[in-house]
């Protein structure tokens, strides 16, 4: 098979499984999604060196030590972030305005994972995901693709130990142009998560602008591209739906 056609296949299908895992998810309490997230966090800090070094040796951008610590943050001090952070069931009253807000998943996260930092990205990509009950589908860049594979490997096996179903952390193995524009366009990708400079992010919107809203988070320096209807909210670190409800 043409090896673009068969990176295409592959998106498909990893989103495609990764939506059956979030149907699971989106049934977890806030105790089951949180050990899944806590286990996550731990592999990744278990494997902060080792995943250092493959980054650079395989990029042969930065240094290890560096690396490392990137690693540890993502692992560490996102992870403590959004530990206690609620996002099952309602997370706010207000009775004065007879408000009641309730955290829903956004869906599968479509998430574009660079070459300079590849696996503290897709580290933290993947807690804040998960931490949502949203399944997560990584696009390594070409130059990265090994360390972004062995990240999202680690946090996976983690999750599924956990509990977590399967497919819902996966990363394309031939990353493609043409797999990345179908994993973005997916009709099952709810969000694409990515860190990209402002001129690349708005071609991606005018790719297809009926399909896609774009929010800039200028403090963040990211791009948040999210399928028309979905609505999300990153309170620092991590993705939900809220729905508000007048009682």
């Amino acid at each position: 098979m043409d090896p673009d056609l068969e990176s295409i296949q592959e998106a498909r299908r990893l989103v495609e499984k990764a939506a059956e895992a979030q149907k699971v998810l989106e049934r977890f309490s806030q105790e089951q999604i949180d050990a899944v997230v806590a286990a996550m966090a731990e592999a990744a800090r278990q494997h902060a060196e080792p995943l250092a070094r493959l980054a650079v040796e395989e990029t042969t951008y930065g240094v290890v030590a560096d690396k490392v610590e990137k690693n540890l943050f993502s692992a560490r001090d996102v992870f403590k972030a959004i530990q206690n952070l609620k996002t099952v069931g309602v997370i706010r009253e207000d009775a004065e305005n007879g408000v009641v807000e309730v955290a829903v998943p956004a869906g599968v996260v479509a998430a574009i994972i660079p070459c300079t930092n590849p696996t503290s990205t897709a580290i933290f990509k993947a807690l804040i995901a998960l931490k949502g009950r949203n399944a997560i589908v990584m696009s390594p860049h070409p130059s990265a693709v090994r360390c972004i594979a062995e990240s999202a490997r680690v946090m996976y096996e983690a999750a599924l130990r956990a509990g977590a179903p399967e497919g819902s952390v996966a990363c394309l193995s031939h990353p493609t142009m043409e797999a990345t524009q179908e994993l973005m366009r997916h009709r099952l990708t709810a969000i694409i998560l990515a860190i990209l400079p402002i001129a690349i992010g708005l071609a991606l919107y005018l790719l297809n602008p009926a399909y896609m809203k774009i929010m800039l988070n200028r403090s963040m320096g990211q791009i948040i591209l999210g399928a028309s209807g979905v609505w999300a909210l990153l309170g620092f670190f991590w993705m939900q739906k809220i729905i508000k409800v007048d009682v």
